[in-house]
């Protein structure tokens, strides 16, 4: 059997990957976070790729591709750190298309697969919500019990919050009013899952990669840090939490579309360790990096602050390890 991707998927990562390391470097995500801006550039180019309609179907304007093809798109987002409102958007775009009413879709899935009318998406279950780059967005999709309704932003009540992640705009957001979805959205709400895992495996990936090129690089009593084992040791750690995030998150991708009864419970496994491996590598990564690391003028402060917010986003580890026991009839 092979595990890898195919030819599309494999041209999708590195077509993503070769335009976001030219256009997203990190010092150009420090330009907009020091100036408290969007990246409106870099999202003109990411809408003219059709990378927001990647899993909305054709028919609604969308490429008509999968969720395996969004976690390739979310991942390369998430190393890039880059700074648009592409994960939301999908997010809204994953509810919609899941449960919305031939109306909703036919009214707001050609918005979001463009980028032009892009959505917004709570990330919590219950009102007010944390809501993610709401601003600008043509619609909003809130929780609403197990299902869920879509407002224009106009009917939202919204309340900004300061987080430690300045790559993106959040705010506590409610309504009285609203369009609701059509029935039970987890299906929809575990595809966010896999989305945000696959953006926390980015993360993960490019602080490693920050923390061995330092290690390669840092002398000290004549030998590169790596060469003692305090350094390496940790550097193989940071490996196994991003790889073992890596192959969860792929097989909860696949389950969305082929084994869809199997997806629940791969996607919260996904989710759990996602958000642990972002955490436990960013931080690992503080430690290698030393002094330099812990001041403003280096960039591992934009993947760590991303990294810690994601993994709070759609529930903390410890929410979905719970639920995982649960599966499994270890629950106590």
């Amino acid at each position: 059997m092979d595990f890898g991707f195919n030819d599309e998927q494999e041209a999708i990562r590195d077509t993503a990957r070769e335009m976001l390391t030219k256009r997203s470097p990190l010092s150009r995500v420090r330009e907009h976070v020091e100036a408290g801006t969007r990246d409106d550039a870099l999202w003109k180019e990411i809408c003219e790729l059709g990378w927001p309609g990647i899993a909305i179907d054709e028919e609604h304007g969308g490429q008509g591709l999968g969720t395996l093809e969004l976690a390739i798109l979310c991942e390369e987002l998430g190393y890039s750190c880059a700074v648009v409102p592409f994960l939301s958007n999908a997010v809204a775009g994953l509810l919609i298309a899941g449960n919305g009413t031939d109306e909703q879709k036919s009214k707001w899935l050609p918005g979001i697969a463009s980028g032009e009318s892009r959505g917004a998406a709570a990330f919590e279950a219950e009102q007010p919500a944390t809501v993610v780059d709401h601003d600008g967005a043509a619609v909003v999709a809130l929780p609403a019990g197990a299902s869920g309704v879509l407002a224009e932003p106009a009917d939202c009540e919204f309340t900004e919050l300061d987080l430690i992640d300045a790559t993106r705009k959040y705010a506590k957001a409610s309504t009285g009013a609203g369009d609701p979805l059509d029935g039970d959205v987890q299906q929809a709400i575990c595809r966010g899952f896999v989305a945000i895992s696959a953006e926390l495996v980015g993360i993960a990936q490019r602080a490693m990669e920050m923390a061995v090129e330092y290690a390669k690089e840092r002398e000290q009593f004549g030998r590169p840090i790596g060469a003692y084992q305090a350094v390496s040791h940790r550097c193989a750690d940071m490996l196994w939490d991003v790889e073992e995030a890596r192959s969860l998150t792929l097989y909860a991708a696949w389950c969305a579309e082929s084994e869809p009864e199997t997806l629940p419970y791969a996607a919260h496994m996904a989710k759990a360790r996602a958000s642990d491996s972002a955490w436990a590598v960013t931080s690992s990564t503080l430690q290698v990096l030393g002094g330099i690391g812990f001041t403003w003028e280096h960039d591992l402060q934009f993947l760590l602050k991303r990294g810690k917010v994601d993994g709070e986003l759609l529930g903390p580890a410890g929410y979905h390890r719970d639920l995982v026991a649960g599966f499994a009839g270890l629950a106590a």
